[in-house]
């Protein structure tokens, strides 16, 4: 945790000062931007090229600075960029925006008791608060707790006072901050994508329905013994504070998970793939961030306790209609096939394959079967890499690589060209999957996934 001194006796969020801060900075940014375009007219187009890149890169890490000293939504709108800007943002954007997440300083106690004061009156008496933050975000930080009366180990998670208030105002200043430093192309996509930022943060302030999500997520898992999801303490929640029980874990890119025996990590991947399919299968809602933070995991014995994920947090849950389900259902029973034709004909009902072009869709098909591999099997796959699938249908993830296999295709595909954004609720699922991919990779599980999507094929 960082040392007292760095931490912030109180945020910026008046609209002025973050204005005059962002201003400033995309001012700047602007000139240099400038400078360097007029000092590459007689370069020759190589030249021009990478002078473009370097001055691209020097402002996106200016900029980032300045906004990191902000904290607040702006922060959060910066990382959600990053997280899902690589289709339509210069690589040197998203790099620089991707440090955001190291950047994040806590508030100072004094400031947070304040808040939780105002949040919580009286009721703070009955509790034993850890000054010292658990963790820090861009819109909030998280302080253990003690119930006096029982004892009771708890989490507070306590919303930054005025972050709620600031989005609208930081999304403009981000927009037009990206506008001024013309780095960014200004289409309807990147309109439509930023609405969709907007109306995710302002469902991200909203403890109410992240306390109704985890609720419904705890339910849906409460007889199965694989996953902990953490109670809500109603008496403590109010709409910028959440309580919940506090859920001991070792963290999934912890190096003691690589020291497990090989079935114990098979059997924590499947699990957390699985719930991934459910989400799309059975449930119709999903928890988007795949950020490695939002797990733990509770490890068992490796005799009669079975080790446990913990899911932490469902301030990122997206709701999909029947429409778009149908769609991503299809697709996937296309890949459990391995049938091109299937994948064509499953490309269908929605705005987006309705719009493309019959003539690309084939080419799309393959990136589609490719990324769906690890549902297929050695007997309708002949293009499965040899020794990646063992006699148990189990995927070796580390061994396949498939991340950049799929990243290969997809950028030899003659539909790269086609469509600059893709849907967002597409790049919600393949980010969610993405996730998934990388934490059986990072654990080297070996999973069969086969099995959890016939219970639906």
């Amino acid at each position: 945790m960082s040392d007292q001194n760095d931490k912030l006796k109180q945020l910026k969020t008046s609209s002025i000062d973050r204005r005059l801060s962002i201003a400033k900075a995309s001012l700047l940014a602007g000139t240099r931007w400038a400078a360097s375009s007029a000092t590459s007219i007689f370069s020759n187009e190589e030249e021009k090229e990478r002078k473009r890149k370097k001055a691209t890169k020097e402002q996106a890490e200016y900029l980032v600075a300045e906004i990191g000293k902000l904290k607040g939504s702006i922060v959060k709108i910066g990382q959600m960029m990053a997280l899902y800007g690589e289709h339509f943002l210069p690589e040197e954007i998203t790099q620089a925006l991707n440090t955001l997440n190291n950047q994040t300083v806590a508030l100072d106690w004094p400031a947070i008791k304040k808040q939780l004061q105002d949040q919580l009156g009286s009721k703070l008496d009955d509790l034993t608060i850890d000054h010292e933050p658990l963790g820090t975000a861009s819109l909030a930080q998280v302080h253990r707790a003690t119930r006096k009366s029982d004892g009771l180990e708890l989490v507070l998670k306590v919303q930054y006072p005025g972050v709620a208030d600031a989005i609208d105002s930081d999304m403009n200043l981000f927009k037009n901050m990206l506008k001024l430093t013309r780095m960014v192309p200004q289409t309807r996509e990147f309109d439509q994508w930023f609405e969709e930022v907007r109306e995710m943060m302002h469902r991200e302030v909203d403890y109410k329905i992240e306390a109704e999500t985890t609720r419904r997520f705890g339910a849906r898992l409460k007889e199965d013994p694989r996953y902990i999801v953490p109670q809500i303490i109603d008496s403590y929640c109010t709409q910028q504070v959440l309580c919940m029980t506090f859920e001991r874990g070792v963290p999934i890119n912890s190096p003691v998970m690589l020291s497990l025996p090989q079935e114990r990590r098979n059997a924590l991947g499947e699990a957390s793939l699985e719930i991934a399919v459910r989400e799309i299968f059975e449930w119709g809602e999903m928890q988007t961030d795949p950020n490695f933070g939002n797990y733990l995991v509770r490890l068992g014995d490796g005799e009669s306790i079975k080790d446990k994920i913990v899911l932490l947090d469902f301030g990122a849950i997206r709701q999909f209609d029947s429409n778009l389900l149908s769609v991503a259902r299809n697709l996937i029973n296309a890949g459990f096939d391995h049938d091109a034709e299937k994948m064509v004909a499953a490309m269908t009902g929605y705005d987006f394959f309705d719009a493309m072009p019959l003539s690309i869709k084939p080419d799309m098909a393959k990136v589609f079967l490719l990324a769906t591999e690890a549902f297929s099997s050695p007997l309708n796959n002949p293009n499965l890499p040899a020794g990646i699938m063992d006699e148990h249908m189990r995927y070796d993830w580390k061994k396949s690589q498939l991340h950049s296999r799929v990243m290969q295709q997809a950028s030899k595909s003659m539909a790269s060209r086609y469509f600059s954004v893709p849907p967002k609720e597409f790049m919600f699922i393949s980010r969610k999957f993405i996730g998934a991919y990388t934490f059986m990779t990072v654990i080297e599980a070996k999973t069969n996934v086969r099995s959890m999507i016939k219970k639906y094929h």
